[in-house]
């Protein structure tokens, strides 16, 4: 309990940091930097990237999930895979070979469009889950009192996958506000890219920090909004008897059509990206390949992917353990404060880090210590819902049977609760992996002096205009997202029962 205690409380400091610096600013200075027309102008940059790109990826995300589970799409296993492709590819790698095709690229429509094709499997794999396990009785029902097609599936099915797509939409909306590189690239300002742009010329100026107290605020409300919209209903199917395949629609005359959208829409995605780096790889020769940093960057990444993962992981355990075997108010209020911090941009993270180091913990300021405990902050939700999983599918009575047969109550625990949750583990550990190997903003404030990931090798070399020498590193990180991505995608289905 009081290893939980002080995970939670670990995890408050961002927010607590967020707290200090604005109350310590005094109503003064809040009102001179927040109430000025710059913070207006990245409000408005800010309100509608997210006003226009969620509702994209969720009309992407339904639309495509809807075809590949629930129509007589041609080959629609491979366009299941594909659609959740994009994810492997990093939004600021995205936005690179975006900028490569369009050099003119820029403002709300390159932020909307680079967004929208970046994010919409982050709707479009827990739709594709919800409806693969959704009881086709119910659109039965509806049919046989005489809805059509199109009213069963607004009366019937999309207030069925109404946790599937507020939770998507909210994972959008918050890499939205924490993304700096795709925006940066293409010359759109949010507030994450101001806040960066603030700390390089004044450090840890109040500037920044006020900044950062309004998108923390913005990503307070985008919670809020998410636990409303989930509403009170049920969603699971009560009764005796399984449950049958669901049927798929025949297209007929629209079987063509929604082909060529779904080719159009991975060839924007994934197609685009791959084509850029393939091209910019062949224009720089074997000469980009011969970069030393190029080995080391790649080795950091993965020491720091590694270590982030394994001590995430760790740190998951008794937070998961608490919320399994012993629910209660206090595990959920621990549960939750992971949550809320974790939702948190990587940008803000790393100024509490920042100014907890430097006025705090000098000796430690600007180590790997700091950068990994940064990454455990922000990734810690990854590795929790996994070991909840693993967890309940361990329940306490097979400990108690080992017990019974004479086992010590450590030697039952590792060999049977710690077994049977090892692979719900070992899924945590990648899919933190993968956000570690991405992450850019709070690697490039908080890294070590020397220390180059294939993440910030990437960026230096981008923002130098050389392409060429950015693909290699663009390329790597794309082969060591592509197997996490599909590890995310098989547990989707695995939770579905496929």
């Amino acid at each position: 309990m009081l290893i939980c205690v002080l995970i939670a409380a670990f995890a408050l400091l961002p927010l607590g940091y967020v707290a200090v610096m604005t109350v310590g600013a005094g109503w003064e200075t809040i009102s001179t930097l927040v109430f000025r027309p710059r913070v207006a102008e990245l409000l408005m940059n800010t309100v509608a990237l997210v006003v226009i790109t969620v509702p994209l990826c969720v009309v992407l995300g339904v639309g495509g999930a809807w075809l590949v589970e629930r129509t007589s799409l041609r080959g629609h296993k491979a366009w299941s895979l594909l659609l959740a492709a994009p994810l492997a590819i990093p939004a600021f790698v995205n936005s690179y070979a975006w900028v490569s095709a369009i050099p003119s690229l820029s403002g709300i429509f390159g932020g909307v469009l680079i967004s929208t094709l970046s994010y919409f499997p982050l709707v479009y794999i827990p739709v594709a889950a919800t409806l693969s396990r959704m009881d086709p009785a119910l659109e039965q029902s509806g049919s046989s009192l005489g809805l059509g097609s199109w009213r069963v599936f607004a009366r019937v099915v999309l207030p069925q996958l109404r946790l599937a797509i507020a939770g998507g939409a909210l994972l959008v909306a918050l890499h939205l506000l924490a993304e700096y590189g795709a925006f940066a690239m293409i010359r759109f300002d949010t507030f994450t890219t101001a806040i960066y742009e603030q700390y390089q010329s004044t450090f840890n100026g109040a500037a920044a920090n006020m900044l950062a107290s309004v998108l923390v605020v913005f990503c307070l409300l985008l919670l809020l909004a998410e636990s409303r919209t989930r509403g009170n209903a049920r969603y699971a199917r009560i009764g005796s008897g399984a449950q049958a395949s669901p049927a798929r629609l025949t297209l007929g005359l629209h079987a063509i059509p929604a082909q060529l959208a779904l080719a159009a829409l991975t060839a924007l995605a994934f197609g685009v990206p791959l084509y850029h780096v393939g091209r910019w790889l062949i224009a720089g020769g074997a000469t980009i390949w011969a970069r030393p940093e190029l080995v080391s960057s790649l080795l950091q990444t993965l020491g720091y992917g590694l270590a982030g993962a394994l001590v995430t992981t760790a740190l998951a355990f008794p937070l998961a353990y608490l919320a399994v075997r012993h629910p209660g108010w206090l595990s959920k209020t621990l549960e939750a404060v992971n949550y809320i911090s974790s939702s948190m941009p990587g940008i803000v993270v790393a100024l509490a880090f920042v100014t907890i180091t430097v006025h705090g913990l000098p000796a430690i300021y600007q180590t790997s210590t700091v950068l990994v405990a940064a990454y455990v902050l922000l990734f810690m939700p990854r590795s929790l819902v996994n070991l909840r999983a693993g967890l309940a599918q361990a329940p306490r009575e097979l400990d108690e049977a080992a017990r019974a047969l004479g086992k010590a109550p450590f030697t039952a625990f590792l060999r049977v609760t710690l077994r049977l949750s090892a692979p719900a583990a070992a899924g945590g550990a990648a899919l933190v992996f993968l956000g570690i190997v991405n992450e850019l903003t709070a690697t490039l404030l908080l890294s070590p002096n020397g220390t180059a990931t294939l993440a910030t090798e990437f960026w230096k070399l981008s923002s130098e205009i050389d392409y060429a020498g950015a693909a290699p590193y663009a390329l790597l990180m794309i082969l060591l997202s592509a197997p996490m991505t599909y590890l995310l995608f098989s547990q989707s289905k695995k939770a579905a029962g496929q």
